[in-house]
């Protein structure tokens, strides 16, 4: 179970307690994911993220907030991603006064220091670098800009090195000003914690927080129109990612598309891991999953494999795309489907981490916060009828997208495999 409650600057608080754990995590969730930005400012919003731990006034350095978290055996960290950012610190129970004190230090008096910005510019750097020398990270980037073409969410959330050489401290705090505010924030705890626990901790260490718009992002409109995107680089496998664009968070499909990616290839009784993996030995690591935004979506599958196999490996994942749109799934696939996204999320939710990340990320995007039963309700409902129709909707030879980083030179051969 969850409640809500909201502070007087209509910061929603969210308290999902659970009694099979001795942690609590404290997570703060923002509407500041990369869709927010612009061209110009390409990457803020992943820099930004960087730049929170730089200390505050409580906690002036990186080393005091490390310090303080790791002196109690805590762990913190943030993300970001396309449509929201995330805070959080971990701690045994007993502890959480402490990581509302950094939290809160970190969101309500982050100063950007000029030198640490410049000393941050070097580590993202090396990151966007680490991350183009690892093709299984760089394909998915690509099929992105692929299928979603020059929008914010096309675009990968490192941002450019021009942007990430040439962004200044008057820029952090415009966009902190811009997107962390009560209304575009959601304070999360999750773990063993009771609900006015939480709150008398919100009032005392949140109450700061100031603002009043909600900022608003570039509507998605169209998918790209070209088939495929190739990076040709000396690598000893040659990684793909093929698919297709899919629905969104809030279309009436999401679980249905959840669950029809799970058959496919959302673990080792899949079709693809089955029929491609242990059938063809084509490759070693295959699956499939979605991507849901508010306003767009996506259904792929990825995998490496060796590059005089490679036509062979788009040719395969196509066909099993085209056989499940035209002989659909079975009974049993669908059970198996349900009982496994059921079952990961209950092992999930005994973690309050992932916990916190359940509900809070309902709560900052979505109309309604499905509480588990109401969750597994909306998995329950899909049919196989419905999944046979979504499949045959989605799952067309025209509509499919291909990237691809290896030797592979020719992006007509590659074209011609999805025809």
């Amino acid at each position: 179970m969850f409640s809500v409650t909201r502070l007087p600057s209509k910061l929603p608080v969210l308290t999902a307690k659970s009694d099979s754990t001795e942690s609590v995590t404290v997570l703060v969730f923002a509407g500041a994911g990369s869709r927010y930005e612009t061209q110009q400012l390409r990457g803020i919003s992943h820099f930004l993220e960087h730049m929170f731990f730089k200390g505050g006034k409580k906690y002036p350095t990186t080393r005091d907030v490390s310090a303080a978290i790791d002196g109690v055996g805590g762990d913190f960290n943030a993300f970001t991603g396309k449509e929201y950012a995330g805070y959080y610190v971990k701690v045994a129970a007993e502890q959480v006064r402490l990581a509302c004190d950094v939290l809160s230090d970190m969101l309500l008096h982050a100063s950007f220091p000029p030198e640490e910005i410049e000393k941050e510019r070097g580590v993202i750097i090396e990151e966007e670098r680490m991350y183009q020398d690892t093709p299984m990270y760089r394909s998915g980037w690509d099929f992105e800009e692929l299928l979603f073409g020059n929008h914010p969410l096309g675009w990968d959330t490192i941002g450019t090195e021009e942007v990430i050489r040439g962004v200044q401290q008057e820029d952090f705090r415009s966009h902190k000003a811009l997107l962390y505010s009560p209304h575009n924030l959601v304070l999360t705890f999750a773990g063993k914690i009771e609900t006015d626990t939480a709150m008398a901790l919100a009032r005392e260490y949140f109450t700061p927080l100031a603002g009043t718009e909600k900022p608003l992002f570039q509507p998605f409109t169209q998918y790209g129109e070209k088939r495929v995107f190739l990076r040709t680089k000396h690598t000893e496998q040659a990684h793909l990612v093929l698919g297709v664009p899919g629905v969104s968070a809030l279309h009436e499909d999401h679980f249905t598309q959840k669950i029809l990616s799970v058959i496919l290839g959302g673990n080792m009784s899949s079709r693809m891991f089955l029929n491609i993996r242990e059938a063809k030995g084509l490759c070693y690591y295959i699956a499939t999953d979605v991507d849901s935004y508010l306003d767009a979506g996506s259904l792929s599958t990825r995998a490496g494999v060796d590059p005089s196999r490679l036509e062979e490996a788009v040719t395969a994942i196509r066909e099993e795309y085209l056989r499940c749109a035209e002989k659909g799934v079975t009974e049993e696939e669908v059970i198996r489907a349900k009982s496994y996204l059921k079952g990961k999320i209950t092992l999930s939710l005994e973690d309050s981490e992932e916990r916190a990340h359940f509900y809070g990320k309902q709560q900052l995007l979505y109309p309604k916060t499905l509480d588990v039963p109401e969750y597994f309700g909306q998995i329950d409902a899909v049919t196989q009828t419905r999944l046979n129709t979504f499949a045959q909707r989605i799952l067309k030879p025209e509509e499919m997208r291909l990237s691809v980083i290896g030797k592979e030179s020719s992006s007509t051969k590659l074209e011609k495999l999805l025809a």
